[in-house]
């Protein structure tokens, strides 16, 4: 085996790489990470470096790990801040450390990447080949964020330190239609629901799914503006631009999943942008010009329940916390990450604060779990 650390993914041949995925996850695909490069979402200006391992037998790319050698923690979505302050206290160096992740998304996925049915031969030296990049680099840390769930029990098999957080997802129940599943809902949330999609229908909205093949570079250029907005009105760095989206269009197509909802005027005052795999769909931003009475939860959450419905998809994760989402639908789901670090002494603390913190989010879970909107008949399984 031949062993590469790659500063771009154009170094690997795109249909090798996505040959080693599972279930079309847009975020993994060669595509959509090269398009972060190409257009500068990643590198040295957000902090986001790439080291891309890549295992190769014969010249045939068997297994590999996206890879960022990080100097902050923005867009990773689990927060380590007490961690580098504890270093930095101790007069010690946080910074540089390697994350394996999709940056600025905290959607689940795979993370080590193998040809199927090697996993138990390969999992093991994409992991040393990471430690080896880690020591080579001085980092501090490796963290491996948001792996699927067989990938989260083998690397805490391997003595990795795992942090748990919640998410709340949305679950299909092979529902035929939106009536269908408010129909497993409490009468008063689905009242709830219906009112809030006619305030949207009352205001004169009109709102249209495209994908990346239906929306022009005019629905790009707009979508493009409320991104930008959104962040510079929450005080946020807008690491995304068109020239991403544009690229992201064409080579993801129908993966993508662009609303857009247009007032009485025809103007285009919001959009929401999703993408989906072979069985989930992702939600991930929103902006808009004007604020209209629950648009917000038309266009990123009711929208996407229903394109789930029409296309089959079984679960919707539509982006990081927010107990609002629990009245619409959506359920509190745990999420995990694995940890590693260089020095004993802190690895042994941080042990102690993932434990604590293990059982802070059951508590949450637990209390948010009182609150779900469906019939005691119609609960989505766990």
């Amino acid at each position: 085996m031949q062993i590469q650390i790659l500063d771009t993914l154009d170094n690997i041949s795109a249909a090798q790489w996505n040959a080693l995925l599972e279930d079309g996850n847009p975020f993994l695909r060669h595509e959509w990470l090269a398009a972060l490069e190409h257009h500068g979402c990643v590198g040295e200006e957000f902090g986001w470096l790439p080291r891309h391992i890549a295992v190769y037998e014969q010249d045939v790319l068997v297994a590999a790990m996206p890879l960022y050698e990080k100097y902050n923690n923005y867009g990773e979505f689990v927060f380590d801040h007490a961690w580098a302050e504890a270093y930095k206290q101790r007069g010690m160096r946080y910074y540089p450390k390697l994350v394996s992740a999709i940056p600025y998304s905290p959607v689940s996925g795979q993370r080590l990447l193998a040809q199927a049915g090697r996993e138990a031969e390969l999992f093991p030296v994409l992991l040393s080949a990471a430690m080896q990049v880690a020591e080579a680099l001085q980092a501090s840390s490796f963290h491996c964020l948001f792996p699927l769930a067989a990938q989260l029990d083998w690397l805490m098999q391997q003595g990795l330190t795992i942090r748990h957080d919640c998410q709340f997802h949305w679950k299909n129940q092979g529902y035929q239609s939106f009536e269908d599943f408010l129909a497993a809902l409490q009468p008063k949330k689905r009242k709830n629901i219906r009112q809030e999609r006619r305030k949207v229908m009352d205001a004169g909205l009109t709102l249209r799914q495209l994908d990346g093949n239906t929306a022009t570079d005019a629905d790009w250029e707009r979508f493009a503006f409320f991104y930008q907005l959104t962040f510079e009105n929450k005080w946020g760095v807008p690491t995304l631009n068109l020239g991403f989206f544009r690229e992201m269009a064409r080579a993801l197509g129908e993966q993508v999943l662009l609303v857009m909802a247009d007032n009485r005027e025809g103007e285009c005052v919001a959009g929401s942008l999703m993408f989906r795999s072979h069985t989930r769909l992702y939600g991930r931003h929103w902006g808009c010009t004007e604020y209209f009475d629950s648009l917000h939860f038309e266009a990123c959450y009711y929208q996407g329940i229903d394109y789930c419905i029409r296309h089959g998809l079984q679960v919707f994760e539509p982006g990081a916390q927010g107990e609002h989402k629990v009245p619409r639908g959506f359920i509190p789901t745990l999420t995990r990450s694995a940890h590693w670090l260089r020095e004993e002494a802190f690895r042994q603390a941080v042990e102690r604060h993932a434990a604590y913190e293990k059982g802070t989010v059951q508590d949450y879970m637990r209390s948010a779990n009182q609150h779900l909107p469906y019939r005691p008949n119609a609960l989505p399984p766990e």
